[in-house]
């Protein structure tokens, strides 16, 4: 035997899924810098390279760049992988490639929010100062937001008997975001000056993320993931059936419920800070599975980089395409994440 021989039995071929992912990896991670850096130099003229220098030796360089667009981007970054994030879990959990993040009642939960904190400061009017008013609609939309969205999955809970059964738990789930959503109709044809703020938050934005927004958004996703992970091999053994999930020890019931509180919080931060940004939890892990599959040791974190990158270019072209004006942020990733899917779906349709 040679001595190449020998070596190549010593030192065996790298698994092609490794190298798969590796690649993903450092493609992912590449596309995430090139989309920060794209974001910092869209402003009011577009992509455009040069306004960015002028900006950053313009006097107002630390509030143009270093308060507005920096937050922004990176908001928008880390918007995108909570909900890559929480979009790999609710698949998981439920087991079908087309569950998001929305589908337990939280996207209907944080509207109804949203849309009674600005029908009471149009009521509120009335009574208050304009002072008194602007800050009950800055502040409190986070806030309702975030209350509403755990208040959906909480009724979702309630009328679904916990997260015993997984069906129960779905049904449960339509039922209660149709009954939100036309309590959403009722009020605004109650109050009609909120329905412009119900309609800005329901298409997405991006544009109110500050430090702040930033610094919450970063501890949600540095906590969620690392406790995501330790759920892996759970979701790994509910792909398998419920039938052999439960023959391998699991408590199917205390499992979901966690899964089930994991998706909520998580939904519910990003909710509450960008609005419904649609399509990106659930495109995310499609891409990964496409791109570079693997256990959900490995989806749920590259799921949270697929979600930061599709964000973070649907960012850049929602204020590129139309400068100095702006497109709604989930008009573009509906946009691009329904178009995905449609290629998606045709090619799987053809034999």
């Amino acid at each position: 035997m040679s001595v190449a021989e020998t070596a190549a039995e010593s030192f065996p071929r790298e698994d092609p899924d490794h190298r798969r992912r590796r690649r993903f990896a450092l493609g992912f991670a590449a596309l995430a810098a090139i989309g920060i850096l794209t974001g910092l130099m869209t402003g009011a003229q577009g992509l455009s390279p040069s306004a960015f220098l002028a900006d950053l030796r313009g006097e107002d360089a630390a509030l143009i760049i270093g308060e507005i667009r920096a937050p922004r981007t990176l908001g928008a970054g880390l918007v995108g992988a909570l909900l890559g994030v929480c979009g790999a879990i609710a698949q998981g959990l439920f087991r079908n490639p087309l569950a998001d993040p929305y589908l337990l009642g939280s996207a209907a939960g944080a509207g109804l929010g949203v849309v009674l904190v600005l029908a009471a400061a149009a009521w509120g009017g009335v009574f208050l100062s304009l002072a008194a008013v602007a800050w009950l609609e800055r502040v409190g939309l986070v806030a309702a937001a975030f209350v509403g969205a755990l208040g959906g999955v909480a009724l979702t809970l309630l009328l679904a008997r916990g997260a015993v059964h997984t069906l129960r738990l779905l049904l449960a789930g339509v039922v209660v975001a149709a009954l939100l959503g036309a309590v959403i109709d009722l009020v605004t044809v109650v109050s009609p000056d909120a329905l412009r703020g119900k309609q800005a938050f329901m298409l997405g934005s991006t544009s109110i993320l500050g430090w702040s927004a930033v610094m919450l958004l970063a501890i949600a996703l540095a906590a969620l993931l690392p406790l995501a992970r330790r759920q892996a091999r759970a979701l790994d053994a509910l792909t398998l059936g419920e039938d052999s999930a439960a023959s391998l020890g699991l408590n199917l019931p205390r499992v979901r419920l966690v899964l089930v509180g994991l998706l909520s919080l998580g939904t519910a931060v990003a909710v509450s800070q960008a609005g419904l940004v649609a399509f990106v939890g659930l495109v995310a892990p499609h891409l990964v599975r496409r791109l570079a599959p693997g256990a959900h040791g490995w989806l749920l974190w590259a799921s949270g980089a697929s979600g930061a990158v599709l964000l973070l270019g649907a960012d850049v072209i929602a204020r590129a395409v139309i400068a100095p004006q702006e497109l709604p942020v989930g008009v573009v990733s509906a946009v691009l994440g329904g178009g995905y899917l449609f290629v998606l779906l045709r090619r799987g349709l053809r034999p």
